[in-house]
């Protein structure tokens, strides 16, 4: 077990490194529809969603509402934006910083 995860850690490793070099947002949405299931594309972009409805102040059961969520969910995203070095926090400044 121990290989597995050491080799799954080292692919999420060199494919966030080669994400960060890639400056083509098409070809980054065609590598990640072709990678991920539509299921999964849409839970990325589902929690994506939420994080961001979030931050611009949307509540809970609101965000619920819009996109079909359970407030479960939203509340482990909100848990993550408010962790010290939020990597959700983090992300969502570059955003608003483009």
């Amino acid at each position: 077990m121990e290989d597995k995860e050491k080799i799954l850690e080292q692919s999420m490793a060199e494919l966030a490194e080669t994400l960060s070099t890639v400056n083509d947002r098409e070809l980054l949405r065609d590598f990640l529809k072709a990678l991920l299931t539509p299921q999964e594309y849409n839970a990325v972009a589902s929690r994506w969603a939420l994080v961001r409805l979030l931050d611009q102040g949307m509540t809970q059961r609101k965000i619920s509402e819009t996109l079909g969520l359970s407030l479960c969910k939203i509340t482990r995203g909100s848990r993550e934006m408010k962790k010290e070095d939020s990597p959700f926090q983090k992300m969502i400044d570059i955003c608003k910083n483009l």
